[in-house]
């Protein structure tokens, strides 16, 4: 946590400041519950340190390292989260780490991730809003993310993207998926409408805006 201090400072002021990751809140608050439901399992078992697992904490400090030096912020952000991850996982061992699969893979949302989808969702709810645009009988002409309309100029800006509801509901769907379905085809299924409608939602929100 020192080492990669400034990456979680950054990734809370996100958390706390940026809409689009708020949800991460609700993040360790989860990974505690995952793991207290899985008290009974980890009561029967002796955490022993797994030195292998080194080779995956020096894994994960080469990413942070190679994030920080380049100041890709994602980067950077995702190898502090894989140290604490590997650091787990070396510390308690590969039979804990194993019961503790999930809550320690759940730990990837703590990383602030969206902002490199913006600009293809804006496209997309731009194309979305001129078809449903001319769907309802007004006549529009779109240039990029500009909605031409008699009423006016409308513009599907990074704020209409969309990207809080679609990384939002990925997270609550991989959750979802893991603690209340069982069946890889039907969590796929699950995984799949949780990426498609909150677009086609984000589509008809800016649609019925401009009408």
């Amino acid at each position: 946590f020192l080492l990669a201090a400034p990456q979680w400072v950054d990734m809370a002021r996100q958390w706390l400041t940026v809409s689009a990751h708020q949800h991460i809140l609700f993040v360790p608050p989860i990974i505690g519950w995952l793991v207290w439901n899985r008290r009974g399992a980890l009561a029967d078992l002796t955490p022993q340190a797994w030195w292998p697992g080194m080779f995956a904490l020096l894994g994960a400090l080469a990413v942070w390292l190679v994030g920080s030096l380049s100041s890709i912020d994602i980067v950077a952000q995702a190898g502090a989260v894989l140290v604490l991850q590997a650091v787990t996982i070396a510390l308690l061992g590969p039979r804990v780490g194993a019961v503790l699969a999930f809550p320690i893979a759940f730990a990837a949302f703590l990383v602030p991730f969206g902002e490199e989808i913006v600009f293809p969702l804006q496209m997309l709810t731009a194309k979305m809003v001129i078809a449903l645009t001319h769907l309802s009988g007004i006549p529009a002409e779109i240039d990029g993310v500009f909605i031409d309309t008699p009423a006016g100029l409308f513009e599907v800006a990074e704020a209409c993207a969309g990207v809080q509801f679609v990384v939002a509901m990925l997270t609550l769907g991989v959750l979802a998926a893991k603690v209340g379905m069982t069946g890889w085809p039907r969590r796929l299924a699950f995984m799949l409408l949780c990426l498609v409608v909150p677009i086609l939602a984000n589509g008809v929100r800016a649609g019925g805006t401009i009408a």
